[in-house]
């Protein structure tokens, strides 16, 4: 990408979107392309067809995307579902159809079986049955990395695929009901420590292990790609260790300064047992995280509480 070039990032407003953006500008880029959802509504073919025909980007990433914690995911698989599936497809689509030079597009870990030996390599994906409690979600991911694939390979296409683990970081979804856990847990203990609550319930036995990585990394590790690899195969992109649900409570509570007691529902879903992902292949090309976890935790729930604390 030339400094210049015309970039769109689809999903600008979600915490992805905003810190490929960041990054972006970082780098000195100069032609950001951004369109909210009431300007483009992602999910009407006809409209992105115009959008591509009329803006002409050069560069696409694709982080726009339905997404949602375990408990979202269990109850809307039908939106997560069919709503991805149009997104990715007509942004896709488009690309190919009005030539954009290269694409990014971006996966989630759920796309690899339920049962996958640890840590997951890359060509693990189809090779057994999915987690239920996001089958859809995981569905929808999987057709976009193959639509990203064949068009690489059978029509030239420059679209290429990374696999992030877990997300977290600035301009997180909060809401108890529809976030991923890291943010829901920052919340919980923010919400205790400010009324003083004496316990923090958390989903599950907490025995459940995964692998985060801090948005801005997976951002470095957006623009990287886009510069340096070119092949139809995706890329895992994660932090390269994990640790418990449980730990992580632990991690918040310390942050937080929360006094009170963890409790474990444990009537509710744990979801996979492990998601630990194999990230050689793009550590191989020279990325690596550069913030350590502890030290993204603190920045995160630090901006939860600067952003959102008393204004919900």
């Amino acid at each position: 990408m030339e400094k210049h070039s015309e970039i769109y990032v689809a999903g600008h407003n979600g915490m992805v979107g905003r810190a490929i953006v960041r990054e972006l500008l970082n780098h000195g880029y100069t032609s950001i392309i951004t369109k909210s959802l009431q300007e483009l509504d992602l999910t009407r073919q006809t409209d992105v067809e115009d959008f591509f025909k009329n803006e002409k980007p050069e560069y696409v990433f694709v982080a726009a995307a339905v997404v949602g914690g375990i408990l979202a995911n269990n109850t809307q698989q039908a939106r997560f579902l069919l709503e991805n599936m149009q997104i990715q497809n007509n942004l896709i689509g488009c690309a190919y159809k009005y030539k954009v030079k290269k694409l990014l597009f971006l996966g989630s870990s759920c796309i690899y079986p339920a049962k996958a030996t640890q840590p997951i390599d890359e060509k693990l994906i189809l090779s057994g049955p999915l987690e239920l409690t996001n089958e859809g979600y995981a569905i929808a991911k999987i057709a976009g990395i193959k639509l990203c694939e064949y068009l690489h390979l059978q029509q030239n296409a420059n679209f290429i695929s990374l696999m992030p683990c877990n997300l977290f970081g600035y301009y997180d979804n909060f809401d108890l009901q529809t976030s991923h856990f890291l943010p829901a847990l920052i919340r919980k203990f923010y919400d205790a420590k400010t009324n003083n609550d004496p316990t923090v319930i958390v989903w599950g036995t907490g025995k459940p292990k995964r692998e985060l990585l801090f948005v801005d990394d997976l951002a470095k590790a957006c623009l990287y790609a886009m510069d340096n690899y070119n092949e139809a195969q995706f890329l895992n992109v994660g932090y390269g260790c994990d640790y418990t649900i449980a730990e992580y409570a632990q991690k918040i509570k310390n942050v937080s300064g929360y006094k009170g007691k963890i409790i474990f529902d444990t009537t509710k879903p744990d979801g996979m047992e492990r998601k630990l992902m194999d990230s050689q292949n793009i550590r191989k090309l020279g990325w690596e995280p550069k913030v350590e976890l502890d030290d993204a935790i603190k920045l995160t729930y630090e901006w939860y509480a600067n952003n959102h604390g008393n204004k919900e």
